[in-house]
C-alpha cells in the first residue's frame, strides 16, 4: 500500500503528531507514506510530465523524517485552501492551461481528472486527508471517484459534522483562556471594557467554551445575533459590580448584531468563503459610543492556533492517526475517524457534508443575557459539545 497524506485549510496544533502516528503505524506494516505538500494544491500542481520540477509538491515520509515533528505546532506538510474541483483561472497551473473549461458565473474549472492522473502516476492508492469540512468534502469526491480514503477531522472551531471532537479545539480553548485572563491586567489597570475576538466562522463553540472557562462577563456567539444596546447596558453593570471596575466581552468572529451582517472582507477562497474578522472592533467602538468607557480591543486570531498542541490535542491527534491506519489494516475504506460520546469510532466519509455542527443554544447559551448557561450537566461529554 502507498498512502498519500495531506493537511488542508487552517493549521492547528496537533497536525504533526497525527502525521507522525500515521507514518509510524504504516511503516510497521511495510507501507509507504507520501506527504502531499500544501493540501490539495500538491495534487493540482504536480506535473507528471516533469517529476523533477514537481518535487516540491511531494515528500516521502519515514519514521526517521517525522521523528521530531510532533514537538512543534503547525503542519510539517504546509497547507492551503485549494479545491481542485473549483479552480479559478488565476490558480490553474500553467501546464494545465487549455485543458479544462472554466464554467459558471464564477468561471471555475474541475481539475479532478488531473488529480486522479497524478495519484496514478505517484502510485498512491490511499488518501488520508486531514482537515475541516471543506478539505474533507474533496476527500469525499476522491472516494466517489474510486480512491481509497480515510479522513481525519481537524479544526479549532470543532464544527465538522459527525464527530464530537476535531484536532486543534482543545489547544485553541487553552490559548484563548490564557489570553483572556491575561487581558484582565490592562483592562483592570485602565478600568476599561475588554472586547476579545476569537476565531469561529459559523460555530461559536470555541468562544462559548473559552468564555465559560475564563468566566467572561458576556459572550457573543455566531449562532445568536445580539442587541448592541442591551449588551452596553449589561457591560456597564458588569463593570460597576467588579471591584477592579472593568468588564470582559468575548465574541466569535462570525457573530453579528441584530439586523446586521457578518463582517467579511477580501475575495472568496476555493470553498466560497471570504475572510472574517473585525466584528470585535465594531462592537468595541459601538460600546465606547454608547457607554463613554474606553475599550481594550484584542483579536486573538492566529495566537489561538500558534505553538505546540496541549496534551489533549496530542492524545486525540495521535489516536486519530493510529485509528486511520488501523482502518486500512482491516480493509476499511470511505470512513472518517471520529469521537462520539467520548469514544473513538468511525463514520462514513461523506457524513461531514450531510449536515452542520453548531452550538446547542437551548442547552448551552442564555440568549437573553449573552452568557454561557449549561442547562444540564448530567449526560454531557467532557467538552459539553
Amino acid at each position: 500500500m502507498r498512502i498519500g497524506i495531506l493537511t488542508g485549510g487552517g493549521d492547528v496544533p496537533g497536525l504533526n503528531p497525527c502525521i507522525k502516528a500515521v507514518v509510524n503505524r504504516a511503516a510497521e506494516n511495510g507501507w509507504e507514506v507520501v506527504g502531499i505538500r500544501r493540501g490539495w494544491a500538491g495534487l493540482l500542481n504536480y506535473n507528471p510530465d516533469d517529476p523533477e520540477g514537481s518535487a516540491e509538491w511531494v515528500e516521502p515520509l519515514t519514521p526517521a523524517s517525522v521523528r521530531t515533528i510532533d514537538r512543534y505546532g503547525g503542519t510539517h506538510l504546509h497547507t492551503s485552501r485549494t479545491n481542485p474541483a473549483k479552480v479559478k483561472e488565476s490558480a490553474m497551473p500553467a501546464f494545465l492551461k487549455g485543458r479544462f473549461e472554466f464554467v459558471g458565473e464564477k468561471k471555475l474549472a474541475d481539475a479532478t481528472p488531473h488529480v486522479l492522473q497524478v495519484l496514478e502516476h505517484l502510485g498512491i492508492d490511499t488518501l488520508i486527508p486531514i482537515g475541516g469540512d471543506d478539505t474533507l468534502s474533496y476527500g469525499v469526491r476522491m472516494h466517489q471517484e474510486g480512491v481509497r480514503v480515510i479522513a481525519i477531522p481537524k479544526t479549532m472551531d470543532n464544527d465538522v459534522f459527525g464527530t464530537d471532537y476535531c484536532i486543534g479545539f482543545s489547544t485553541a480553548v487553552t490559548r484563548s483562556v490564557e489570553f483572556i485572563n491575561a487581558l484582565r491586567t490592562p483592562a483592570g489597570s485602565h478600568e476599561r471594557i475588554a472586547v476579545v475576538e476569537l476565531f469561529g466562522r459559523n460555530s461559536g463553540e470555541t468562544a462559548l467554551i473559552s468564555a465559560y472557562l475564563a468566566d467572561a462577563d458576556r459572550t457573543l456567539i455566531s449562532e445568536v445575533p445580539f442587541d448592541i444596546e442591551r449588551l452596553a447596558r449589561f457591560v456597564v453593570e458588569d463593570r460597576r459590580n467588579n471591584p477592579s471596575n472593568y468588564a470582559v466581552v468575548v465574541i466569535s468572529e462570525g457573530a453579528s448584531m441584530l439586523g446586521g451582517q457578518v463582517v467579511e472582507y477580501g475575495q472568496e477562497d476555493a470553498y466560497g468563503h471570504r475572510k472574517l474578522g473585525g466584528i470585535g472592533q465594531i462592537v468595541g467602538e459601538a460600546l465606547k459610543q454608547l457607554t463613554g468607557i474606553d475599550i481594550v480591543n484584542q483579536q486573538l486570531a492566529y495566537l489561538m492556533r500558534a505553538g505546540a498542541p496541549d496534551s489533549l490535542d496530542r492524545m486525540v491527534a495521535t489516536s486519530y492517526g493510529n485509528l486511520a491506519v488501523q482502518q486500512l489494516e482491516k480493509g476499511h475504506n470511505g470512513v472518517m475517524v471520529a469521537l462520539q460520546n467520548g469514544v473513538y469510532t468511525t463514520v462514513l466519509a461523506d457524513t461531514c457534508i450531510r449536515g452542520v455542527k453548531r452550538v446547542d443554544v437551548p442547552e448551552l447559551y442564555d440568549t437573553e443575557n449573552y452568557q454561557p448557561h449549561i442547562t444540564h450537566l448530567i449526560g454531557k461529554p467532557m467538552f459539553l459539545y
